[in-house]
């Protein structure tokens, strides 16, 4: 219940877009961290609604780069998810294949999800969980609500 209102409040909020409108006045990689941010809050009340049990965000591994967004269970598998958010214009078109979010995840960083992944569930001892590895997509373009893909079981370890 409070997953749904929280989302609604979320979503009313994300109406007009996730980013700010560019005044010129930040960086680009400050605008991008900005967006991803909110990107990833927008994405744990959506998780959340769609009963989503989240146990970990912005997991991190002393011993390898990067991080792992989300961490949860959906029913009785753990999954682990990477939210990527994406900021284009109206000009842009979403479906051109170079422009969709969930292409910026190449074998480098499924790699490194993979060993995050094979640390948390050692960590925490529970190598034997049933686990899968999520994608979700967000598309955000000024003045409309985000677009949300979320792609259940993206790659395998």
């Amino acid at each position: 219940m409070i997953a749904r209102l929280m989302f609604a409040f979320v979503d009313f909020a994300a109406r007009k877009g996730l980013a700010d409108g560019n005044d010129g006045t930040e960086s680009a990689k400050l605008r991008a961290r900005r967006t991803g941010v909110r990107g990833e809050t927008y994405a744990y009340w959506y998780l959340r609604r769609h009963g989503y049990i989240l146990v970990a965000r912005n997991y991190r591994s002393p011993t390898i780069k990067g991080e792992i967004d989300m961490i949860g269970y959906d029913g009785e598998v753990l999954a682990f998810v990477e939210v990527k958010t994406r900021a284009a214009s109206n000009e842009q078109k979403s479906s051109a294949p170079q422009n969709r979010p969930e292409d910026s995840v190449n074998w480098d960083k499924r790699r490194n999800l993979t060993r995050m992944a094979r640390q948390f569930l050692r960590a925490r001892r529970i190598e034997s969980a049933e686990c899968r590895f999520d994608v979700m997509a967000i598309e955000n373009r000024a003045g409309a609500r985000p677009q949300v893909r979320l792609h259940k079981g993206a790659f395998t370890a």
